[in-house]
């Protein structure tokens, strides 16, 4: 299908699910009386405006691929939005930050379908390479799932805050710049591919992942830098990137969605996250488009001065 074709459709799709949200939040939190006075209806979802939904899902969509932390900025949008203001709302708000990446999960399947057909071929004993990617991808993945596991309330608990995510923005700022040097000398053919990528390599680039737990630092930063470490080409470190989050952010929003989905659904209901995942969606492919076009001009710095930037500002407006 043409490229083309696929943006056109998903941006139409998006205006149309806003207007049918509007529709259904208009007669859902209230109807006009007669008399002209407002007859309040309680139902589901009233706590999430459908410009909320579009909030969210054009912020983690944009975000999640960049190296500058999906879930920090979901994190800073909610606070600036009120959604997780009480105690009661935490759960539901955190489920929703993280259900919502399926909208960026079905975009990498979208546009990396041929390097998922590959892993597929080669689970047939048809493509070595294939199978190696899916190899590597489980054993990147491991690292990630068990400390998940172990540690996924303890984390919550204490780095699910705007200070936490501003600390780890200025933190992977200052990584991104001390690093930059060593990408921008690598060019042409120096650095190696996926298909050379051995399983020390990967685990290394899952021990990198699992910094990304804390919320603000960003897993694509993390996977990234895991792979140019271990000398990679910044391409096939993004893409490997990408892959990665594939798995890791399908557990994630499965496991997230098992435990408290029914918190989210009950606090905002079924239409505003569905909304918030579909435009999720959308921006999460024009933004994997746009990084990978950006890197290959300007390389990762620039994402360095921009999360130095954010960090400094949420220190001074927000904390």
């Amino acid at each position: 299908m043409n490229k083309l074709v696929i943006g056109r459709t998903g941006i139409f799709f998006v205006i149309a699910c806003a207007a049918s949200a509007f529709l259904h939040n208009a007669c859902a939190t209230g109807a006009v009386a007669a008399d002209g006075t407002n007859t309040e209806v309680a139902s589901n979802g009233d706590s999430l405006t459908a410009f909320q939904a579009i909030v969210l899902g054009l912020v983690e969509g944009a975000t999640e691929y960049l190296p500058v932390s999906s879930t920090g900025h979901l994190i800073i949008a909610q606070s600036l939005l009120g959604l997780s203001d009480g105690d009661s709302d935490t759960h539901a708000a955190d489920a929703l930050a993280i259900c919502i990446q399926g909208g960026a999960i079905f975009a990498v399947v979208l546009l990396y379908f041929s390097r998922i057909r590959q892993m597929c071929v080669g689970v047939l004993g048809k493509d070595p390479n294939g199978l190696r990617l899916l190899r590597n991808l489980v054993i990147a993945f491991m690292p990630a799932a068990v400390i998940g596991l172990l540690f996924n309330d303890v984390i919550k608990e204490h780095l699910f805050g705007v200070k936490a995510v501003a600390s780890a923005l200025a933190v992977g700022g200052l990584l991104i710049l001390a690093t930059a040097k060593t990408i921008s000398n690598r060019s042409g053919d120096n650095g190696k591919e996926l298909h050379e990528m051995s399983s020390s390599a990967a685990l290394m680039i899952g021990l990198m992942q699992c910094c990304a737990f804390w919320p603000g630092f960003s897993r694509s930063l993390a996977t990234i830098l895991g792979a140019v470490w271990t000398g990679f080409r910044l391409t096939a470190a993004v893409e490997f990137s990408f892959l990665l989050g594939l798995t890791t952010l399908s557990a994630a929003t499965a496991y997230e969605g098992l435990k408290h989905g029914p918190e989210m659904f009950a606090q905002y209901g079924y239409a505003m996250p569905l909304l918030a995942l579909v435009v999720a969606f959308v921006s999460a492919a024009l933004s994997i488009k746009f990084m990978i076009a950006f890197l290959n001009k300007f390389g990762l710095a620039s994402f360095g001065y921009y999360r130095l930037a954010l960090a400094a500002a949420c220190f001074y407006w927000l904390v």
